[in-house]
């Protein structure tokens, strides 16, 4: 074989090995901050994470961020009398929840941002409706300051309520996927088929991580 059908050969399974590699999913709030050392300038890089909370969920039993505990896990938040862009993001992380349902690695969090009306019981007649058993995915309430502070504070979400906007309150469709350490790994349009199809594929390569 002559040195250039080799190099051919060997450079088409480099290729191909590339190809099915598993990428490495990026974080989404790196920090990093720089300090002096000696008089050199040393880059330190951190990882901000979902910070402790304790919530009600569904069945009213308390829910902490130990419960996501080595799991990987995507959140969202809405409210059940959503008029607009809710009924179209759960009918899609229904999807989710199919796919891998029964899976200790994987939950579900959604949080309720009407906290006045979604009541727990509420929120479990509308995850019934869904098809949702158990706890895999939670429905997650708590105070109002509370809740809107892990939206926009740490999951990087706006909600705010508006008596102008469809049903009173104004935020955004997305899907939070979170790792096993509470590090945000991507954020999706729950809206978009696209979106929530890239978000299972991206789990499959986070889950692979570990």
């Amino acid at each position: 074989m002559s040195r250039s059908g080799l190099y051919v050969i060997l450079l088409s399974l480099f290729l191909f090995s590339c190809k099915d590699k598993p990428k490495h999913l990026p974080f989404l709030q790196l920090e990093t901050t720089e300090r002096v050392v000696d008089g050199k300038t040393v880059i330190d890089s951190t990882f901000r994470t979902i910070p402790a909370f304790k919530l009600l969920n569904q069945d009213s039993a308390v829910v902490t961020e130990k419960n996501f505990d080595g799991t990987i896990y995507v959140a969202d938040f809405f409210f059940t009398s959503c008029p607009t862009i809710c009924p179209t993001m759960h009918r899609n992380l229904l999807k989710v929840y199919q796919k891998y349902k029964g899976n200790p690695e994987v939950k579900l969090a959604s949080h309720t941002i009407d906290v006045k009306y979604d009541t727990p019981s509420r929120m479990k007649a509308y995850a019934t409706k869904l098809g949702v058993e158990g706890t895999q995915w939670e429905y997650l309430w708590g105070s109002r300051d509370e809740i809107y502070a892990l939206a926009e504070r740490n999951y990087l979400v706006a909600a705010q309520e508006d008596k102008n906007a469809p049903g009173g309150f104004v935020h955004q469709g997305y899907l939070v996927l979170v790792d096993k350490e509470k590090r945000i790994r991507g954020a999706y349009d729950g809206t978009q088929d696209k979106e929530v199809e890239q978000l299972m594929k991206d789990m499959d390569v986070l889950l692979a991580e570990y």
